[in-house]
């Protein structure tokens, strides 16, 4: 048995609404030995992401939920800390998804585990605008959205790392380029930081009026990360032919009835001449991991492509920082530090 003891954050009760303080706990395993082929990973950042909120409901949705007792699931950068496979040596970084836990243990073979190489970028930038999220935003921009030259793309949730990598890809792109986020240091920083031409406070009472001001040519691309009535207001704007990826709707993850909450299908459908638009995931593109990876590392390096994160330390402030997540208190990329 190994010297290492494991902490891991579970699944205790299905949360009701918001999540309530005995729904996620923490429990205590020692790490078993490896077996032949597997590695042992020691986790040095944790991502938080609104997807796994729903998750933890017992419904099936585009992903199976999580069981009860079981780790939550998450993606992390990991250390290898011992081998028995030919694949990986002690030593190597990796991205992985080992959940909210301080170790763990996968097969050489596993899918979804990639080497990071170095391209002078923190590591934790590759659980954010150069990881999952930001290939997210890469991919459903360019390959469901389509912006083109001289558009208007609209995105929810501008200084999130969805949102930041939408954005300044459609600058890059020629595009006229509108965020929505909640609170004025938010709007001024991607604004001023991340060079979006506008940004709508949603929190500040006047949506519709002060949306429809910074597209006065409508809406071309609007890229769906929030729901409720961000997209009511965008709906309004939507011009012919427009376009509309959804990543998701966090707005709604929180809801204790999910079968009563209008999503933006519900809205968009509804519409007279509804866009075109639909729910997409990232592995979609999976082949195009490495490719865009890199990219996205490159654009950080150079200085191209600009971020922000918030980091709570330690696998005992995960929870809380979770929580805030879902309610706007995080700027930019919401991560966990566990390890140097």
């Amino acid at each position: 048995m190994s010297d290492n003891a494991n902490r891991k954050v579970v699944l205790n009760k299905r949360p009701q609404g918001e999540i309530a303080n005995d729904d996620l706990v923490i429990r205590e395993e020692p790490v078993r030995d490896l077996k032949d082929g597997e590695v042992l990973l020691k986790t040095l950042w944790l991502s938080l992401d609104p997807y796994m909120r729903p998750r933890m409901n017992d419904s099936k949705g585009y992903m199976d939920p999580i069981e009860i007792g079981a780790t939550i699931v998450g993606e992390s950068v990991g250390r290898v800390v011992e081998s028995k496979s030919p694949k990986y040596s002690v030593g190597d970084v990796v991205t992985s998804y080992s959940g909210w836990q301080e170790y763990s243990i996968i097969s050489g073979d596993a899918p979804m585990v990639y080497k990071i190489k170095d391209q002078g970028v923190p590591l934790q930038a590759y659980l954010g605008v150069a990881g999952m999220p930001g290939r997210t935003g890469y991919c459903g921009l360019t390959h469901v959205g389509k912006p083109k030259a001289g558009e208007t793309v609209v995105v929810a949730a501008a200084s999130g790392p969805v949102g930041t990598v939408v954005g300044q890809t459609a600058k890059q792109m020629g595009c006229r380029v509108v965020g929505v986020a909640g609170g004025e240091k938010k709007c001024r920083y991607v604004v001023e930081e991340l060079g979006f031409d506008a940004c709508i406070d949603y929190k500040g009472g006047n949506l519709e009026a002060d949306l429809k001001a910074a597209c006065p040519d409508g809406i071309d691309v609007y890229f769906e990360n929030v729901g409720g009535a961000v997209t009511r207001a965008v709906a309004k704007l939507l011009n012919s032919g427009s376009r509309v990826p959804i990543c998701g709707f966090v707005s709604a993850y929180n809801a204790e009835d999910a079968s009563k909450v209008e999503t933006p299908f519900h809205v968009f459908g509804a519409m007279e001449e509804p866009p075109e638009h639909r729910f997409f995931l990232v592995t979609e593109w999976q082949d195009q991991h490495q490719e865009v990876t890199a990219h996205l590392a490159e654009q950080i390096a150079s200085g191209k492509l600009k971020y922000s994160e918030t980091v709570a330390e330690g696998l005992d402030n995960a929870v809380e920082a979770f929580k805030g997540m879902l309610n706007g208190k995080n700027f930019g990329k919401q991560l966990v530090h566990i390890a140097d």
